[in-house]
């Protein structure tokens, strides 16, 4: 079955709004996975604008699920990190000013520096995943690097998905056929939403995991968050 992380930065995005604790992230997390989600994300980002790093240890002895940590690691997301020691921690090549998201590694032009943070945290019990577009070569050298995931970037398939073209599926098809011949999880996340993952999990497989955070609250504030939570597990089932 493929498991349900959800991304709660946008519910730290509105807290933080107002000052105070309101929405308390904590209980959100709590209520999240009492609703039927495995996992809860989170993406600390250094300018801390969402998700704070004293809200990552706070979630440490609050999430009783996965717990998954996404982040350029820089310094200061290593150190949170290996304090931490999350279920799964997750690279992602975000500048600090970034909004978003918007391209997976390098994997290739990035190798050296990528497999010894991953040796790093596996080193401390940590599963590894690289956030990574569908590119074969980047593949073949994620697995040489010695990951033990990668999550597709899904952005480019949601837009097209959108505009009625499901052909867009197919090198993410191929690229998890591959990357599982090669001994990798596969997660995937980025725009994913009711609309399209159906599908999207239907035509992936050995889909292990799948990260949503921005479609899924704003899908909750027409349909409420426990019933959305659940859509979504059916949906992936």
């Amino acid at each position: 079955m493929t498991k349900l992380s959800v991304n709660i930065n946008k519910i730290a995005t509105l807290r933080n709004s107002r000052g105070g604790n309101v929405p308390d992230l904590l209980k959100v997390a709590q209520d999240i996975e009492r609703f039927g989600a495995q996992g809860i994300t989170i993406h600390p980002r250094p300018d801390e604008r969402h998700i704070r790093y004293q809200d990552a240890r706070d979630l440490k002895n609050t999430v009783t699920t996965e717990f998954n940590i996404e982040g350029n690691p820089v310094k200061s997301f290593m150190d949170l990190v290996l304090e931490i020691k999350p279920t799964q921690v997750t690279l992602v090549p975000d500048k600090d000013n970034a909004i978003t998201s918007t391209a997976g590694w390098d994997t290739i032009k990035y190798n050296s520096f990528l497999k010894e943070v991953i040796q790093e945290f596996q080193q401390n019990g940590i599963r590894t995943s690289i956030f990574i577009d569908t590119n074969t070569s980047f593949i073949e050298a994620a697995a040489k690097i010695g990951t033990d995931r990668i999550e597709l970037y899904t952005e480019h398939f949601a837009s097209e998905f959108e505009k009625g073209n499901k052909e867009a599926i197919k090198p993410y098809t191929e690229t998890a056929i591959l990357a599982h011949k090669l001994g990798l999880g596969i997660n995937a996340g980025h725009d994913l939403s009711l609309k399209n993952i159906e599908f999207f999990k239907q035509n992936i497989p050995n889909l292990d995991e799948v990260s949503i955070g921005h479609a899924l609250i704003a899908e909750s504030l027409y349909l409420g968050l426990e019933n959305v939570v659940n859509m979504y597990i059916h949906r992936l089932q």
